[in-house]
């Protein structure tokens, strides 16, 4: 690929990126996408995200776009990530240190490709980034070259390994402002007032800040 460096066997690009190829399938998981033409002409501006699946004690997904992350201005390369699956139990103060690897398997020689961040980087998985990976994964180029065996018969394999380094659950509060304040006014005329006899009067329902109210009020003799 353009713009690589060799070391040893592991090349890293200029966004210290390390990529290098083994014979060893993913420890966690692995996806099989059949008809892939039809995914990416379908997902133009989308991302498909896989099933979950566990490893280090959480529940994981790879996102991938089969067209690049136009959110990214990603043009010609496929954009892959790892994400967290189970955003229920994520609060404010939740974080997961994880070291990960993305895998495409190369099916002329039965090895794959692996895509990492350098030098066993670390990346945070918390509640305000969900979501880690690879904008330019693979030119789509290689990708759709039948001498590379990453698409075979319009199938491919993409996989995942995980591995949690440390986890850790802080204090936080989230503070949320409303840019604009609604104020509702209902008025009640109560008619005839002096011939109303001792008992509850209730007024009709009325609607404020999406709730329903009314008034109330008893004589006592």
């Amino acid at each position: 690929m353009n713009n690589l460096t060799k070391m040893d066997s592991v090349f890293v690009d200029k966004d210290a990126i390390a990529r290098s190829t083994s014979h060893v399938p993913p420890a966690h998981y692995i996806v099989k996408i059949k008809s892939f033409s039809v995914l990416a002409e379908k997902a133009v501006d989308e991302k498909y995200e896989s099933g979950a699946f566990e490893a280090g004690g959480y529940k994981w997904k790879l996102v991938l776009y089969p067209n690049g992350n136009k959110s990214k201005n990603v043009q010609d390369h496929i954009s892959l990530y790892l994400a967290v699956a189970d955003t229920s139990s994520v609060t404010l103060g939740w974080e997961v240190y994880a070291v990960f690897r993305l895998f495409l398997l190369d099916q002329n020689q039965d090895n794959y490709l692996v895509v990492q961040d350098a030098m066993g980087k670390e990346r945070r998985f918390n509640g305000l980034k969900l979501e880690w990976g690879f904008d330019q994964f693979i030119p789509l180029k290689a990708f759709n070259d039948a001498s590379n065996g990453y698409l075979v018969e319009d199938t491919c394999i993409f996989g995942a390994e995980v591995f949690v380094k440390e986890r850790n659950i802080v204090k936080g509060e989230c503070l949320s402002m409303e840019k604009y304040a609604y104020s509702s006014k209902y008025v009640w005329k109560v008619e005839n007032f002096s011939k109303l006899g001792e008992g509850r009067q209730e007024s009709q329902v009325f609607s404020a800040g999406n709730h329903k109210w009314y008034q109330r009020f008893k004589f006592f003799f």
